[in-house]
């Protein structure tokens, strides 16, 4: 099974980068995780239009196959426990379909991205900034599969 993440937002801080290789690193081989970042589309100080983020989404529409179960990440959607996403993961990999994850632009993802998402995950209540998005994505992703795959790194 492929695992990807796409995300808007193609300059992030070294930081993110590095952490986020750290837990990806981690990943088991079979999943083939990739790292897909989009560019975000410019904004005017005043622009209060969805102009950018309608663009934004026909750029992640695009990078989208029809086989892929596609998850999206967002603040309104389904909190998870460490041990819910573990079981939920491993229904995401029993599906058969390749896994897609989507962290949106600084104002969202078009209806048209939320409306192909198969499903909404949120990573917490509060607005991250989208760099810790990715790194605590890639962490809690990784902490799931040890969960599953009774590695020690969790611990009750």
């Amino acid at each position: 099974m492929h695992i990807r993440l796409i995300a808007v937002g193609d300059r992030q801080p070294s930081w993110v980068d590095e952490a986020v290789g750290i837990y990806t690193g981690r990943y088991p081989r079979e999943w083939k995780f990739r790292l897909d970042a989009i560019s975000t589309v410019r904004r005017g100080k005043s622009d209060k239009s969805n102009n950018a983020r309608e663009a934004e989404g026909e750029h992640i529409l695009k990078k989208l196959s029809s086989n892929e179960q596609v998850v999206l990440l967002d603040e309104r959607g389904k909190q998870l426990t460490s041990q819910k996403l573990a079981t939920r993961l491993s229904d995401w990999q029993s599906d058969g379909r390749n896994l897609c994850f989507i962290i949106g632009g600084p104002d969202g993802v078009s209806s048209a991205c939320r409306e192909r998402a198969d499903s909404v995950w949120s990573l917490s209540d509060l607005t991250l900034p989208h760099g810790l998005a990715r790194v605590l994505f890639s962490e809690q992703l990784y902490r799931a599969w040890s969960l599953h795959s009774g590695h020690p790194y969790h611990r009750e």
